[in-house]
């Protein structure tokens, strides 16, 4: 039943990363600078989920995660030559460069991710629901 209990774990806090990277996606969505306040927009970040081999039971395997990812996506260009940010030179001239964060896309990661969660808590529940009705036969 603690391997059961682990394996949920497991997926709770891989959960609670992605959230996370979802959540500061949507909170930087119009962040035009870098950590280094550079001009540089916001690039989204994505957790990658890797099976969890030492939390192995019977096939069943726990997750964790193996990376959070940059995302490479072009940023979306607005023309808007009076902004301080705006492009000095080159094919974006005039232009100032904005993060490529879809609101919509951010959303539904987060739904999912909270359904998993909530799912998760479930299935802890479910297992002290049935450790302990093993108690109350064996006692």
């Amino acid at each position: 039943m603690l391997k059961a209990l682990d394996i949920s774990t497991s997926a709770l806090v891989a959960q609670r990363t992605r959230l996370n990277a979802v959540s500061g996606n949507i909170a930087n969505m119009s962040s035009l600078t870098d950590e280094t306040g550079k001009p540089n927009p916001y690039q989204a970040r994505q957790v990658v989920f890797q099976t969890d081999e030492t939390k192995s039971i019977s096939g069943a395997s726990g997750v964790k995660v193996s990376e959070i990812r940059m995302d490479d996506a072009e940023p979306l260009y607005r023309y808007q030559p009076t902004h301080p940010l705006a492009i000095k030179d080159g094919k974006h001239k005039g232009y100032v460069a904005y993060p490529n964060i879809d609101l919509t896309t951010q959303m539904v990661d987060a739904l999912e991710s909270t359904r998993a969660y909530e799912a998760n808590v479930g299935v802890m529940e479910i297992t002290k629901g049935l450790s302990r009705e093993t108690l109350t036969i064996l006692a």
